[in-house]
């Protein structure tokens, strides 16, 4: 198993005349597979609500969701399962799959009552995801339906960012629409995972389905891209780094001992991009081809049983030259679109939160727009309706609100297999 590593510049030419200059750097990064067979057991843990307000069909459909997931996992998989209402506990500890029918029984006792406490169910199904990471490719799936009313929202934060530092990856699925889009969508962020709307009880084991699908076609873990930039070039100050594909995520930067910045990844899926944007600064060049930056890939394999493993260092280069001619490249500019949509809807949703209404329909119809322009029609249609009702003094609804927030990340629909 290799990393594909192919960085690209926004526009490779440089004018030597001039004194400071601004580019975008996108990095594509997959894992590269000379078969699709997974030899790396999973690690799944459920964290599953099952609050009162989960009651009927809601806690039936999930649990059929979850029965599922048991019959696709393979010998030597290993699955944990946390419930919480008010409180959480474990329902099956992590262990390696043996006896699917009992731990299917187990599941179909379950039911509904009391209040949410997403945090203590995190804490659980880390805990319970922990015990099972050696060797595996451990990612957990978080379905709540509510309002974290009896936890602490901070609190789940800080999970989030332990389950990253112990490579663990969080998904989130907010079902209905009464879940906390902003808690759900930054533990998804922080622990490298993605976040899912699930707006009606029959679209559960779709959306779980399809996770399901893609956390199989993962190969390396706890992947991390290193670079480090040459004098007179920086990095932007504020927002320097994001994830732009299959998701679009603000990444936090951090220094390495080695003076280089490091950005998590997370999980590599095989033969699927992730696409990382960097806006970085240059000064005033020499002509000539200049290198501006190297960029590396540190990750583990878990087939082989190896970590800290290094792809080649890549040097950038561009183009400095005193007879400038722009030569934009088509690839990154999508990118740019791509953050350009996901940060003019967060800019909407400032506004719509300060009761600026005609300033956030301008903004998400500037996202409409963006999205038509990356050939995004789907996007563009739910950001252009949510800026006309705005227009036309009406309230967006929460359904409305979670669609906009899920078409301004991604544009990925993977295709669901039951």
């Amino acid at each position: 198993m290799k990393v594909s590593l192919q960085p690209a510049l926004n526009d490779a030419s440089l004018d030597a005349n001039q004194l400071s200059s601004q580019r975008q750097l996108a990095i594509s990064i997959s894992a590269i597979a000379e078969t699709l067979n997974r030899n790396v057991p999973l690690n799944l843990c459920l964290i599953l609500d099952h609050s009162g307000s989960m009651n009927g069909q809601p806690l039936e459909t999930v649990k059929k969701a979850a029965n599922r997931l048991v019959d696709r996992l393979n010998p030597g998989d290993r699955l944990s399962v946390v419930v919480f209402d008010h409180r959480a506990k474990v329902l099956i500890p992590n262990q390696i799959i043996e006896d699917p029918e009992h731990i299917k029984k187990q599941i179909n006792r379950l039911s509904a009552d009391g209040g949410t406490a997403i945090d203590e169910g995190l804490r659980l199904g880390i805990e319970e995801l922990a015990k099972g990471k050696r060797e595996t490719v451990s990612q957990a799936f978080l379905l709540t339906d509510g309002e974290n009313e009896h936890g602490d929202n901070n609190r789940c934060l800080k999970f989030a960012q332990l389950a990253a530092n112990y490579n663990l990856t969080l998904n989130t699925l907010g079902f209905g629409d009464n879940w906390n889009q902003d808690v759900l969508e930054k533990i998804a962020d922080a622990a490298s995972g993605t976040l899912s709307y699930v707006q009606t009880p029959e679209q559960v084991v779709e959306e779980f389905s399809r996770l399901f699908n893609r956390i199989q076609t993962i190969a390396l873990t706890n992947a991390y891209l290193l670079f480090s930039l040459m004098p007179n070039v920086r990095l932007a100050e504020l927002k320097p780094i994001a994830q732009v594909s299959p998701d679009t995520i603000e990444l936090p930067v951090q220094p390495e001992a080695d003076g280089r910045f490091a950005v998590r990844l997370g999980d590599l899926m095989k033969d699927v991009e992730r696409v990382i944007l960097a806006n970085i600064y240059l000064g005033q060049l020499p002509e000539g081809k200049q290198a501006i930056a190297n960029v590396q890939v540190r990750y583990d394999d878990p087939a082989q049983n190896q970590t800290g493993l290094f792809t080649p260092n890549i040097p950038i280069y561009a183009n400095v030259t005193r007879a400038y001619q722009p030569a934009t490249n088509p690839e990154v500019q999508q990118s740019i679109l791509a953050l350009a949509k996901y940060r003019q809807t967060q800019l909407a949703e400032a506004k719509l939160q300060q009761g600026d209404r005609a300033g956030a329909a301008t903004m998400l119809q500037t996202a409409a727009k963006t999205a038509l322009q990356m050939g995004d029609t789907g996007a563009a249609t739910v950001l252009q309706t949510s800026a006309t009702r705005l227009q036309a003094g009406e309230e967006l609804s929460e359904s409305d609100r979670k669609k906009t927030r899920i078409v301004s990340k991604t544009v990925l629909q993977d295709t669901p297999h039951q």
